[in-house]
């Protein structure tokens, strides 16, 4: 089934037989996406509104040392990875994506009782922990099954509201713990309590409403039984330069904090503001996702990719000039929101072209993994290097290095994904 997400209406003529008929472009998105970014969003909700005031709660609450919250917070942004390319290796091999997603959103809704029990470093590391590896476990699944469920040439569109609803989680999460705190002081329970709230409704919308869909066993016909699943349905050329492209393009993406850092450092705004700085991003990513993945539908899915790391590198740029004003910070939130809607959904969508149906949920999650792990050096390498050479110029050479690669990558990624090539690799 499928829901007009912007259907436009239009009297129908009669076809004219003598006139050839060209193929009606769709912008319909599967209700299967839709209850899978309504699930994103609650699940967003319940681990933002934590996220965002981790810092205070382990640095002021608990008393522990900014090193501390800064080893935590690299396991946040890092564990994942191993168990990425597990948790599509597994909705692949059963062909059950729901119920490794279902798997993976559980164990993190079980991580949000422990918050409300944590009182020390190792408690909080075992409980970042499970949380990371549930989202490392349930992404590749899920994002497999927005693409079994989407037409081929809408598959940008597709992820594109899907990552709209999650965003709408990542922004309202700030906020709703915010206001908390602004009510209540000291309501750091209640907001484990909201969490975990939002993150029970969420998986129970997972189990309840999105459908099991085996797509393996879908397509399977008489004259074509099921494929198996094989790891050399990972060896297409697309899919080993999407990688490359990946990685080389990850280790040259720094974490969001470093650049509200630098933001913050430059403006000299009240650190009390400083979480809104996610709250701006989300929000220019809510606005994008949609666009982005209709004009990567309808120009080119790779093309729109490297369009958002010029957006990054535009917003490396406006972070490091010596200049100072609202407007200035503004245009640099919106840029870091455009380069997220660019590329987030897109890589997936890139990586779902480059294999075949068996093997759907590994590609996404080889994609993922490599993104992961090569944003996790970046992240480590970056503080060395403002540790070296101060912010700005550490900011200045990570866009100087990012300006040599997107041509390269340009390179790499011309041709590789044809109109031709999109169908034939979504529908194999």
């Amino acid at each position: 089934m499928y829901i007009s997400f912007s259907d436009r209406t239009a009297k129908r003529r009669p076809a004219d037989p003598d006139r050839p008929q060209l193929p009606k472009a769709t912008t319909r998105v599967s209700s299967v996406v839709i209850a899978l970014g309504i699930v994103s969003m609650l699940t967003d909700i319940s681990s933002e509104s934590v996220s965002a005031i981790l810092p205070l709660y382990i640095t002021g609450v608990l008393g522990l040392s900014t090193v501390a919250y800064g080893f935590i917070d690299g396991l946040y942004q890092g564990i994942s990875a191993i168990v990425r390319i597990a948790g599509g290796w597994a909705a692949d091999r059963g062909d059950q994506p729901k119920w490794i997603a279902f798997f993976g959103y559980g164990i993190s809704a079980v991580a949000r009782i422990g918050l409300l029990f944590a009182t020390g470093f190792s408690a909080l590391i075992a409980i970042v922990t499970v949380d990371r590896l549930g989202k490392g476990l349930r992404t590749a699944p899920r994002d497999a099954l927005i693409a079994g469920s989407s037409n081929p040439e809408n598959l940008g569109h597709s992820f594109g509201v899907h990552r709209m609803l999650d965003t709408v989680g990542a922004a309202l999460g700030p906020l709703l713990a915010f206001a908390v705190l602004f009510f209540i002081p000291d309501g750091y329970s209640t907001i484990f309590v909201m969490s975990l709230a939002f993150a029970v409704l969420g998986v129970a919308i997972l189990g309840l409403v999105v459908p099991n869909r085996r797509l393996r066993a879908e397509r399977a016909t008489a004259e074509h039984p099921r494929e198996p699943f094989r790891w050399r349905n990972l060896t297409d050329p697309r899919l080993r330069r999407l990688l490359l492209v990946a990685g080389l393009l990850g280790v040259l993406t720094i974490g969001d904090g470093f650049i509200y850092l630098v933001l913050q450092s430059r403006d000299a705004f009240a650190a009390a503001w400083f979480p809104l700085l996610y709250v701006g991003t989300n929000v220019a990513f809510l606005l994008f996702a949609i666009p982005f993945g209709r004009l990567a539908d309808r120009f080119g899915r790779s093309r729109i990719f490297v369009l958002g790391h010029l957006f990054l590198l535009a917003a490396y740029l406006c972070a490091a000039i010596p200049a100072t004003g609202l407007w200035l910070t503004l245009a640099c939130l919106v840029l870091l929101g455009a380069f997220y809607a660019a590329t987030d959904g897109i890589l997936a969508a890139l990586a779902a072209e480059s294999t075949p149906a068996a093997s759907r949920a590994s590609g996404i999650a080889a994609a993922q993994t490599v993104v992961a792990l090569a944003r996790l050096i970046a992240s480590t390498g970056f503080g060395l290097l403002w540790f070296a050479l101060g912010r700005e110029n550490a900011m200045l050479v990570v866009a100087a290095a990012l300006a040599v690669v997107i041509p390269l990558v340009a390179l790499l990624l011309r041709g590789a994904f044809t109109r031709s090539a999109l169908t034939r690799g979504t529908s194999s």
